[in-house]
């Protein structure tokens, strides 16, 4: 059975600083018609960085749609058509001041397909050398270190979960894994 649903109209709700969002009328695959709310992000990236000893450099930083503080991987947006390793790249030093020897692709993920076009792209970084942060204009966050597999238990006990961070500690753990160093 072909699943696909055609997009009949589209019409646009609103456009914010990083979002906007859309109300489609499309046809179902049995020809019924119905509406789809479509959030289009630009996409982001987040990277693991881990130091020679194994230690993680992780940000703690409020998110205000949850009401508290998360500890996540180093993250971004992408900025107008950025390649994704130029947005890691950017992302490592602004937050945490690191630049990295070696961006090893763990792949991506759509973050909500139900209703987000959002896709991140995550990457493992080794080889660092400590540099300044540079933080972005009302960005404040903490870069706290731990051990990959304090990070790893924490995520494996549903302490940790922001899903770029779940998906680049778990992809990490098998990638390292298969090198005998996890």
């Amino acid at each position: 059975m072909d699943l696909t649903e055609k997009k009949l109209s589209g019409e646009l709700k609103y456009t914010g600083v990083i979002v906007s969002v859309t109300l489609d009328e499309v046809e179902l695959c049995d020809g019924k018609k119905t509406l789809r709310e479509v959030v289009h992000h630009p996409g982001g990236v987040g990277v693991l960085p881990i130091d020679e000893d194994g230690n993680c450099y992780m940000v703690r930083q409020w998110r205000y749609p949850l009401g508290a503080t998360t500890l996540e991987i180093p993250a971004g947006k992408i900025d107008h058509h950025d390649e994704h390793i130029a947005t890691a790249r950017r992302e490592l030093s602004e937050e945490t001041g690191f630049s990295a020897d070696e961006y090893v692709d763990l792949g991506c993920c759509y973050t909500s397909p139900g209703y987000t076009d959002e896709i991140i792209h995550v990457y493992l970084a080794r080889g660092l050398h400590r540099g300044k942060s540079h933080l972005d204009e009302g960005e404040f966050l903490n870069v706290e270190k731990m051990p990959f597999d304090t990070l790893f238990d924490m995520v494996m006990r549903n302490e940790i979960i922001d899903a770029k961070t779940v998906i680049a500690v778990t992809r990490a753990k098998l990638y390292l894994l298969g090198e005998g160093r996890g």
